[in-house]
């Protein structure tokens, strides 16, 4: 009895946690594709809401992480009509501007998604996530504290002579009570809020990719959160292949 009760002590000591003492999480892709799922948004656009209101219930989806990966980028250009997201990132609506220049979608425009780097208006008629079945090579991420460790094995032994890592840290369960522009007296909710985004160039070493990003979750204690990863080429947003998780 008294092993498993000191067993049962350090679980408690494990989940409960300290600024230093945090478990080591793992997070893989498989090998077919994962679609990264991106909405740009904002909570000074009032048509917004309800595609917000749409990314949060794929909290629910038992394919969460697994089929695809969420990312809620909110853009800054609407900050000008009277509320200003506290969420908005000019680099988020620069990644927009960069699918439209490269021939994704014809306009920037918010509520906006993009599936697989490709524009995609299908939550307006409910229609689940289109998830390629293409192999896409194996995507494998470690979180230990603050360091995220990023390793991409492409699928066959192909491999590009460089390529990027990208890192997103989440927000979920955010909230906010709009009081001014074109949402004032709403109270919205936000899942999957990104709150930060980092790039890394790698280089093949024999055909596997691995680097180091820097999670960056200081300053957000008490906000429950989850990351998304993905790997591209460079000059191009579109994700080759995306994992991620609650942390």
């Amino acid at each position: 009895m008294k092993r498993y009760a000191i067993a049962a002590m350090a679980a408690l000591l494990v989940v409960a946690g300290t600024d230093t003492l945090q478990a080591e999480q793992h997070f893989e892709s498989g090998p077919s594709r994962v679609p990264l799922v991106e909405l740009y948004t904002s909570e000074g656009c009032s048509s917004c809401p309800p595609a917000d209101r749409w990314l949060s219930t794929l909290v629910d989806d038992p394919g969460l992480f697994e089929t695809f990966v969420p990312v809620g980028f909110h853009v800054d250009y609407w900050n000008y009509i009277g509320w200003e997201d506290r969420f908005a990132r000019r680099a988020f609506s620069d990644r927009q501007r960069r699918y439209i220049r490269q021939g994704a979608a014809r306009a920037v425009y918010t509520p906006g998604f993009f599936v697989a780097g490709e524009e995609w208006l299908g939550w307006r008629r409910g229609n689940p996530v289109s998830k390629p079945r293409e192999s896409a090579g194996m995507l494998a991420v470690r979180v230990m504290d603050d360091t995220v460790r990023v390793r991409f094995m492409p699928r066959g032994g192909e491999e590009n002579a460089r390529l990027e890592f990208n890192l997103v840290l989440l927000g979920m369960g955010l909230e906010t009570e709009v009081r001014a522009g074109e949402n004032r007296g709403r109270k919205l909710r936000h899942d999957f809020v990104a709150l930060n985004h980092s790039v890394k160039p790698v280089r093949s070493n024999d055909g596997i990719y691995e680097a180091d990003l820097n999670l960056g979750a200081n300053g957000h204690g008490g906000t429950d959160l989850a990351i998304a990863v993905w790997v591209a080429e460079p000059g191009s947003e579109e994700p080759i292949q995306a994992t991620g998780g609650l942390l």
